[in-house]
């Protein structure tokens, strides 16, 4: 880098930041490529925006330089294949280990472009429980800034003299300056999402409980046999994770209807033919008198059933659970404990 009259000149573009070289070859490119600012969110564009107007004088030399090497780099890539894997790999060779941890943990949090837009895709009992122990005003303020859908959602979940005081200061609420907007955003960012993404990692184990949920009846018996040969301590850490057929018998009523509503009827009966007589007994008690005799009378017109039609109807009463779970309908907690089941 050189200096001439007091005046910053560029010549090693090697020196620069990657915001400075962005605008370095945004300047280059001119007005007319303005598509390429269409692409960006706000917070690129502020941050380029700002490398941009302390830039400074740039040599013609470095201008083409950084040009040709992006040209370069484009063209010797080929197709490109994303992951969160090649992405953590990329930015560790310019950025410090503790940086890329926040990015990465970051990135495996909810969807969005902005901080408003991954609170709308965070479960509302999840944020709700979150932001219980937050000032009122503060939970105003968020949910003045997400969609209202799922800001009356997460009301909901509060409890409901809270509740209350959030919608009153709502009400009352003025125009929020941008230092506060930005020390949420901040404190939202390092407190709540850090700490998500990171709970929300699957471990291992948690994968294979997933994928052995799906198995039949022998196969899973097959393979959780051979493992506790090899390994009894992850075996019992996989049983303990996996959610089967019998562990429905853990919803309340209001679980069970929830869950009558959306199974496929003409499962119920064959998933119900391999359950336990108290599991049975548990859907009986939840259906009208009339709809409990019509499915046990369906069930004893099927005659005997084979084990592995069973268990298919069975994983698809399992599959549908979770599917509630993921609506937020009804919370699947970890593990094997007494409350598997939240409402």
């Amino acid at each position: 880098m050189a200096v001439r009259e007091g005046k910053r000149v560029i010549d090693d573009p090697q020196k620069l930041a990657g915001p400075e070289r962005a605008a370095v070859i945004l300047l280059a490119l001119g007005e007319e490529q303005h598509s390429l600012w269409e692409m960006m969110d706000e917070e690129e564009i502020r941050e380029i925006s700002q490398a941009m107007s302390n830039l400074g004088s740039v040599s013609a030399k470095a201008v083409e330089k950084l040009i040709v090497d992006f040209a370069s780099q484009i063209s010797q890539g080929g197709s490109l294949m994303g992951s969160f894997e090649a992405t953590q790999r990329l930015l560790n060779t310019f950025l410090p280990d503790e940086k890329v941890d926040g990015i990465m943990e970051e990135l495996r949090g909810p969807a969005g472009r902005t901080m408003w837009d991954k609170l709308g895709n965070v479960n509302e009992v999840v944020l709700a429980n979150y932001l219980k122990n937050e000032y009122p005003q503060t939970v105003a303020v968020i949910l003045s800034k997400v969609k209202g859908e799922h800001a009356s959602r997460v009301l909901g979940a509060l409890p409901e003299d809270f509740a209350l005081e959030v919608v009153m200061r709502m009400l009352r609420m003025e125009p929020v300056q941008r230092e506060i907007l930005d020390k949420i955003e901040e404190t939202l960012r390092t407190e709540f999402m850090s700490n998500l993404a990171r709970t929300s990692k699957r471990d291992s184990h948690e994968m294979m409980a997933d994928i052995f949920n799906n198995f039949d009846r022998q196969t899973e018996n097959r393979f959780l046999a051979a493992l506790e040969e090899r390994n009894r301590d992850s075996a019992e850490k996989i049983r303990a994770l996996m959610f089967v057929f019998e562990d429905l018998s853990k919803l309340d009523p209001g679980g069970i209807q929830t869950l009558l509503r959306a199974v496929d009827k003409g499962q119920l009966g064959l998933a119900l033919k391999g359950a336990s007589d108290s599991l049975r007994d548990l859907f009986f008690s939840n259906m009208s008198e009339r709809a409990a005799k019509i499915l046990k009378d369906d069930m004893a017109a099927l005659g005997p059933v084979r084990l592995k039609d069973v268990d298919q109807a069975q994983t698809a009463m399992v599959a549908t659970a979770k599917d509630l779970a993921a609506k937020g309908e009804i919370l699947l907690a970890e593990g094997g404990g007494e409350d598997e089941l939240i409402y």
